[in-house]
C-alpha cells in the first residue's frame, strides 16, 4: 500500500490575521521594552505579547475611531 503525497497548501504567513507591518512594529516594541528591562533575558514571550496588545490594541482603536466618525486626532 502506498502513501497518498500530502497536499502543498503553498506558502504560509506566520500571522495571516496580522495587517501588513504590523508583525515588524511588534517586533521592534518588544525589543523596546526588552532594553526598558535592561536586557534581562527570559521574558521575550512577555514582551511580545505585551507589543502585541498595544499595537493591535491602537489600530483597533483607530479603526473604531474613523468608523463612527471621529477624528484619529482627537479632535
Amino acid at each position: 500500500m502506498t502513501a497518498k503525497p500530502k497536499k502543498s497548501l503553498g506558502p504560509r504567513s506566520p500571522k495571516p490575521d496580522l495587517p501588513s507591518n504590523a508583525e515588524e512594529r511588534i517586533r521592534r516594541r518588544a525589543y523596546e521594552l526588552y532594553e526598558q528591562r535592561g536586557r534581562e533575558d527570559g521574558f521575550a514571550l512577555d514582551d511580545w505579547l505585551q507589543a502585541e496588545r498595544e499595537i493591535l490594541g491602537a489600530q483597533k482603536q483607530r479603526k473604531v475611531k474613523a468608523a463612527s466618525g471621529f477624528s484619529v486626532d482627537g479632535d
